[in-house]
């Protein structure tokens, strides 16, 4: 065995020249070679370096660490992957309590994979799909069994109906709550529709106060700028009907802090009676949508579906990440593999 190393910049590189012994099997004749432990998939590289290629991958593209370590493109992807499946296979079957289910777009043209995560151990479990059927969706409950199935306990997901049939079919025993952002996604999306309706209905000096504060009046108060709190202020001074509107949309979110489910509906009647002669046909839209779905929503204050409802949204914000860092890249194993491994420890 002859050993080189080469010490580029940030990091290092192993080559490995090995004289292998080939073996005749004596049953069959064929030619064998000898399977060393130490030797990563691709037989040039040690496991050690696969496995710190695949650390590197987690904070950079593969064409900057490719670059970094002076190696092939595909090289690099693959000593990835192995470093992904390793990791996969340390952290064992999953067998969760508490599962969130979402979807994200892989490329153009309304193409979706459904990612379901584990809430309890706070990781992604299963992706896979091809769109957001029922069939999709009933696939991960094929896969996880019917054992582990009926051992949910708590079903996170957004309104979308084929979720929770193939929930309701295959997990009856769980119980169904509605992601609070998604809602909040949709109380934002009748605020904008407002906005737009108040600066088509107005015409010279009202329109300046509306045109370019969409996200002025989406985002939270204390997450605006000395900037953007000034020009909510003027905003919601100079329009009568977005200020009653903001007000409306800061004050739903109290909605999650009941722990009585009677509390809760009493403050949402309230807060739909707030609507009348206020002239917002789409919260009126958003009330009804709340109204009909009141059951996904109320099982957030029973204690025993106390869960943290954040790590969905920022599961999928770091796919996001990645996805664009690996423009271009279609190989979807490759995808489904740095879904999984996201959240896992490094190796």
């Amino acid at each position: 065995m002859r050993q080189v190393r080469d010490l580029p910049s940030g990091g290092f590189r192993i080559v490995l020249e090995l004289e292998v012994r080939r073996l005749a099997c004596r049953r069959c004749g064929t030619v064998k070679r000898e399977r060393l432990d130490f030797l990563a998939d691709n037989a040039h590289f040690t496991k050690r370096f696969a496995f710190y290629v695949g650390r590197r991958c987690r904070q950079a593209s593969i064409r900057d660490v490719a670059k970094e370590l002076k190696l092939d493109w595909d090289t690099v992807k693959t000593l990835e992957m192995q470093y992904m499946r390793a990791q996969l296979k340390r952290a064992g079957t999953p067998a969760p309590q508490a599962i969130g289910i979402d979807e994200i777009s892989v490329r153009k043209g309304h193409n979706y994979r459904i990612v379901v995560s584990d809430l309890v151990r706070k990781r992604p479990i299963w992706f896979g799909g091809t769109d957001r059927s029922e069939a999709s969706m009933a696939a991960f409950y094929d896969a996880l069994g019917l054992k582990k199935s009926r051992k949910i306990k708590l079903v996170v997901m957004d309104m979308w109906k084929p979720f929770r049939t193939v929930a309701q079919a295959r997990a009856p025993q769980a119980a169904i709550l509605f992601d609070k952002f998604h809602i909040i996604r949709h109380l934002g999306e009748a605020l904008d529709a407002v906005r737009k309706s108040e600066y088509a209905r107005l015409s010279g000096k009202g329109r300046r106060y509306i045109k370019g504060q969409k996200y002025t009046l989406l985002s939270r108060k204390e997450n605006l700028t000395l900037e953007g709190r000034q020009a909510l202020k003027m905003l919601l001074r100079a329009n009568k009907r977005l200020n009653t509107a903001y007000l409306l949309k800061e004050s739903f979110g109290q909605l999650w802090s009941y722990q009585h489910e009677g509390w809760a509906r009493r403050f949402f009647e309230n807060w739909r009676a707030a609507l009348k002669w206020q002239r917002l046909r789409p919260y009126e839209k958003f009330a009804d949508m709340i109204d009909r779905h009141w059951d996904g929503i109320a099982a957030y204050c029973k204690p025993e579906n106390k869960v943290s409802l954040g790590f969905v949204e920022g599961l999928n914000n770091k796919i996001r990440v990645f996805q664009r860092r690996a423009y271009g890249l279609r190989d979807e194993e490759y995808l489904r593999l740095k879904v999984l491994t996201c959240m896992l420890p490094p190796l």
